[in-house]
């Protein structure tokens, strides 16, 4: 079979979607079987981060362009069985689509998005999810999530597929981490470590504030907190509550930063902390466990779901409950190394390989029902 997938995201520091797509192509390519793959990328770079076996063909980068007409005509010219789509998919696919839908933020809490993004995702999301053959998403929240906001789905019609850390990120020398951010990012002191767009739901704001107070509660506590990911337009605000926190001193921010000095940040940190108030799966918390780092997260949306128990949870809303979690873990180390043991057990259980296994299985069956579905409507046409 030839399976297509918009890999549009790779190179374009899309975050959470890149790493999906590139993670994914990665996977399929290590698969054992006779699958032919074609992804279709927008950024020159991209092909250089896709495996050898998997053919590339270039499309628009402008979405309206992409959408409206190119994504259509690469797949007519190559003639997949099968389009593998992140949201959204062409206005006119000539096969059937399968579509990964990682939450539905933006119709359960369209505050944290601008008002044309909103509107534009409410819109495309739900024109693709009624058309495809079947939607994919990481965790049974978002399952739950999307059949709850598109009522009229069939139940099966939406498959949960757990997403995984890549296996880049694993336990490495914490001196040669420490000594890698210490170049790159000029960080010399101990650190807390959160990772995410700067963006309305990611709830940097509450975390800046939490730690503010917890520094001020407990003054021996040397670390300072660096968040790492990409300025959005709500980044102005995350900078203005850290300026007006009282340690703006002990405050630093990466940007966006690569898979590679992201591995060196979770080695180095003393404790990851993730305190979103929505997610559809949470990678990042995922990825510092299989660095072997102690996770504090919300106890909100998937996050219970994809840690089961191998992290310290708070409510997200409460900054008191941020302040006791992540002290609780700074101030005890034999707590700390436990959660850092539950947490590399907890992320073993994740692979892209069985992610990429069981996506492949549902291509195949979207196939055998599409051809079942023909051969019944022939024998229909046939007979009257």
């Amino acid at each position: 079979m030839r399976f297509a997938v918009d890999a549009h995201a790779i190179g374009r520091h899309l975050t959470g979607n890149e790493v999906y797509v590139r993670s994914l192509l990665n996977a399929f390519a290590a698969q054992d079987q006779d699958d032919e793959f074609v992804a279709y990328v927008s950024a020159d770079s991209a092909a250089s981060c896709i495996p050898a076996n998997i053919r590339t063909r270039k499309i628009a980068t402008n979405p309206f362009i992409r959408l409206g007409f190119d994504l259509a005509m690469k797949v007519r010219e190559d003639r997949p069985d099968l389009l593998h789509v992140q949201y959204t998919a062409p206005l006119a696919c000539p096969v059937p689509v399968v579509v990964s839908v990682h939450d539905v933020s933006f119709l359960e809490h369209p505050e944290y998005f601008t008002r044309d993004r909103a509107w534009q995702l409410q819109w495309t999301v739900r024109r693709t999810v009624h058309r495809a053959a079947k939607i994919l998403t990481g965790s049974e929240f978002s399952r739950s999530s999307i059949l709850k906001v598109y009522g009229d789905l069939d139940e099966d019609k939406v498959v949960v597929v757990p997403n995984a850390a890549a296996p880049e990120f694993r336990p490495i020398s914490r001196d040669a981490a420490t000594a890698a951010v210490r170049d790159r990012f000029h960080i010399t002191a101990p650190f807390v470590l959160s990772v995410g767009d700067l963006q309305p739901r990611k709830n940097q704001i509450g975390m800046i504030r939490a730690f503010a107070r917890m520094v001020k509660a407990h003054p021996q506590l040397k670390q300072n907190l660096v968040l790492a990911g990409k300025e959005t337009w709500f980044a102005d605000q995350v900078h203005r509550a850290a300026r007006d926190s009282g340690v703006a001193d002990r405050i630093q921010f990466c940007g966006f930063v690569s898979d590679a000095d992201l591995l060196h940040l979770y080695n180095a940190c003393d404790l990851f902390i993730f305190p979103s108030f929505y997610e559809g799966f949470g990678l990042p918390a995922l990825e510092a466990m299989a660095c072997g780092r102690a996770v504090v997260c919300s106890h909100t949306s998937s996050l219970p779901e994809v840690v089961d128990g191998a992290a310290i949870l708070f409510d997200p809303y409460a900054i008191d409950e941020i302040v006791r979690a992540m002290a609780d873990l700074l101030l005890d180390t034999e707590l700390r190394a436990r959660m850092e043991r539950l947490g590399l057990q907890r992320a073993a259980h994740f692979s892209w390989q069985k992610t990429a296994q069981r996506t492949i299985e549902v291509f195949h069956e979207v196939l055998e029902k599409s051809r079942a579905t023909s051969a019944v409507y022939s024998q229909t046409i046939a007979h009257r």
